[in-house]
Parts: C-alpha cells; sequence; structure tokens
C-alpha cells in the first residue's frame, strides 16, 4: 500500500494540537503540503517547528472556524500560499454547557451549530468548486460516536456531531460524479486536551469506559492513520462512510 500524499495541498482545522495536529503530522510525513489552522497562533506555531524536518510543507494560519470572514482568508492563504486544496480536514469543533437538555441556552445552541456544523458548510463552499474544477478531492469530517448515539448530558455536542455525519452522507452523494470522496471519522474516547472533561472523570483503576472490549483510552495516533488512508489514493472507493474508531465501545 501507498500512502503519498506528495503533490498534495491539506487543510486541517483545529491542527494546532490533538486529534488535528496529529492528522497534520501524518499529512505532512507523507508529503502534503498543509495549512493547520485554529484561533491560537502560539500553538500553531510550535507544531509547525516541530513538524519542519518531515517532507512536506506547513503553513499556520490564524483563523477562529465561526466567523465566515476568517474562513474565507485561511482559505486564500492556503491558496495563495500552495495552491488548490485536495484534501479538507473539519476537525475544528467544541463543546459547551455540559449538563441537562432544558438547560440548554440559545447562545449556545447557536455557537454550537456555528462552529461544529456552518464552519464545515463554509469551508466546503469555498473549496469544493475548484475540487470540481480540477477532477477531485477527499473531504474529512471528524465527527464523534456521540453523533451515532447520545452523549449523556451532552446534547449539543451529540446533534452537531449527527448532524456533521449526515452532512458527510448527503456530500458523498451529491459529489461522487465529480470525483469528491466525502468520510467522517467517528472517534470514540481519545486522550486529548479536548475531551479532558469526560476521560479525567473515569475511575482510576479503570481508564478507559467500563463498556469498551479493548481497555485503554484512544490516543490520536489511533485517529490519524484512518485519516491518511482517507485522504490517500487507497481509499479512491470509499466515500460516503463513518469510520468509527472506538476501541469496541458501540459494538455492543
Amino acid at each position: 500500500m501507498s500512502f503519498s500524499l506528495e503533490g498534495k495541498v491539506a487543510l486541517v482545522t483545529g491542527g494546532g494540537r490533538g486529534i488535528g495536529k496529529e492528522i497534520a503530522r501524518r499529512f505532512v510525513a507523507a508529503g502534503a503540503d498543509v495549512i493547520i489552522a485554529s484561533r491560537k497562533l502560539e500553538n500553531l506555531h510550535k507544531t509547525a517547528e516541530e513538524f519542519s524536518s518531515l517532507s512536506g510543507r506547513i503553513l499556520p494560519v490564524r483563523c477562529h472556524i465561526g466567523k465566515a470572514d476568517q474562513v474565507e482568508s485561511a482559505v486564500a492563504a492556503a491558496e495563495e500560499q500552495f495552491g488548490t486544496i485536495d484534501i479538507m480536514v473539519n476537525n475544528g469543533a467544541t463543546n459547551l454547557e455540559q449538563g441537562p437538555s432544558l438547560s440548554v441556552s440559545d447562545a449556545a445552541v447557536m455557537k454550537m451549530v456555528e462552529i461544529n456544523v456552518l464552519s464545515a458548510v463554509r469551508f466546503l463552499r469555498l473549496t469544493v468548486p475548484k475540487m470540481i474544477e480540477k477532477g477531485g478531492g477527499s473531504i474529512i469530517n471528524i465527527a464523534s460516536i456521540a453523533g451515532l448515539r447520545p452523549q449523556r448530558e451532552g446534547l449539543l455536542y451529540s446533534f452537531t456531531k449527527s448532524g456533521l455525519i449526515m452532512m458527510t452522507r448527503t456530500w458523498a452523494d451529491e459529489w461522487g460524479q465529480h470525483g469528491i470522496r466525502v468520510n467522517a471519522i467517528a472517534p470514540g474516547l481519545v486522550r486529548t486536551d479536548f475531551s479532558s472533561f469526560f476521560w479525567k472523570r473515569l475511575d482510576e483503576n479503570a481508564q478507559y469506559p467500563p463498556t469498551q472490549p479493548i481497555k485503554r483510552l484512544g490516543e490520536t495516533s489511533d485517529i490519524g492513520g484512518i485519516a491518511l488512508y482517507l485522504a490517500s489514493d487507497e481509499s479512491t472507493w470509499v466515500t460516503g462512510q463513518v469510520m468509527v474508531i472506538d476501541g469496541g465501545a458501540t459494538a455492543r
């Protein structure tokens, strides 16, 4: 198998840490030119410096993915530096207001939709037309098993990730004729800063969800390899799929 991304350009949101950082590392190591975008430029620069010896080039771009003008600027910077985007990874997300559903505020609903769902629409509105002109591309949406089953006291995260999964399938159906593949990755509980609220609450003697067959937390490396596969030419007949990577947590 060849997972080379030589000659490809990728944009990864939330690329300064966690799952996004690992995906960016895999892509750069495979030869891609990668734009990493998030709000915290300091994290992005650290990541770019860390990956500077790898095969591809890497460009940090400050971008609040909930703001349309910054999404436009990020895509423009990517195209100016590297050219047309071949691989779009919608990884950036937020998770607000854990608690009973009746306590959810209007402001939290709007923010979650804007960042977890609308940002993907905005990025693809800008990148897909040029993928069509070029004859293809790969879109990878980072969802969650919370989008497949309810996350207790996590209504907003569950429904936005569920929405992203349905958007993945709809886009795959619509754009497949143009050579564009659209897939989602649905991780289980992965050890990142983003998910620390959940894994730090686990019993000290069982550092994994109790119903999970593989008895450990997920690591970002468990997700990065799947993203590389979906970005590469090894997956040219794969689209509209949700790749569940959760240690078997949803197997039962």
